[in-house]
């Protein structure tokens, strides 16, 4: 049976406030990808990830985060602490948002506020790379796609020596690969662990209760609200938008063979 650590980038306070719970998702979507798999989480917020937390998994994800501080700035930095205790292990790590700007920063690049503004509702022409056309966390994607998203900052610098995978007019930096020195990091921008639905939800949260919001909720079953989003019904899904973490487990499986591949 498959065994993942959650790191949760969201405090149990956060949540209780309505701010999404990112390890529920991550858990909800994992144990749709394969019934089998054991999680558990944690949260640096409230105590310091022990090496003992690291013992028995095959796997690590770091969530995104509802905070406004950056990936690099102080409050974070039991966050980067935990994945550089990560990295130390060599297991497989996957990061979404938040979480692939954290391996970012730990890894060299740089982070900072997007120019354009927060990206909110879908990403929209998502671009594979030469790079990411070949690479195995890409598998199951093909041409240009949507995603769900909601994030203020973004990658600036790559990491040296990262590959940089999927890319769009808004932030170049939507999804990248890092697997050097023992590292092995997979991660995006976009949020395949979430429906458009929590997007609108968020959306009202911050007084936006228009026309995207309502697209939002509808386009997992109505074509005309999807296309005003620039997606389709099937990219939507759940089955769709989880394609990456569908690699990431194959991927995992990979490092651990007695981990079952999902079907």
């Amino acid at each position: 049976m498959p065994a993942i650590l959650i790191v949760n980038g969201n405090a149990p306070g956060l949540i209780a406030a309505g701010d999404p719970d990112y390890g529920a998702l991550f858990d909800t979507v994992l144990r749709a990808l394969d019934p089998l798999i054991g999680t558990r989480q944690v949260y640096p917020d409230l105590s310091a990830l022990a090496e003992a937390d690291l013992v028995g998994n095959d796997g690590v994800i770091f969530t995104g985060s509802s905070t406004h501080y950056s990936a690099d700035a102080a409050e974070v930095a039991p966050h980067r602490t935990a994945m550089e205790r990560v990295f130390a292990r060599g297991l497989p790590v996957w990061g979404s948002c938040n979480g692939m700007q954290l391996a970012a920063v730990v890894l060299g690049g740089r982070v900072g506020t997007s120019p354009k503004g927060v990206e909110i509702g879908l990403a929209r022409d998502l671009s594979l790379t030469p790079e990411g056309v070949l690479h195995p966390m890409m598998v199951g994607r093909s041409g240009v796609f949507t995603a769900c998203t909601i994030h203020r900052d973004e990658v600036q610098l790559l990491p040296t020596g990262a590959t940089l995978t999927v890319s769009n007019a808004h932030s170049p930096v939507q999804a990248f690969a890092y697997d050097r020195g023992g590292v092995d990091f997979r991660g995006t921008q976009y949020h395949p662990e979430v429906a458009p639905a929590l997007i609108a939800r968020l959306l009202r949260q911050r007084g936006e209760d228009g026309p995207l919001a309502a697209d939002l909720d509808a386009a997992e079953t109505d074509p005309l609200a999807a296309a005003r989003l620039g997606a389709t019904c099937a990219a939507l899904r759940p089955e769709t938008r989880a394609t990456e973490l569908k690699a990431w487990l194959a991927h995992v499986h990979t490092r651990s063979p007695q981990v079952g591949v999902p079907a």
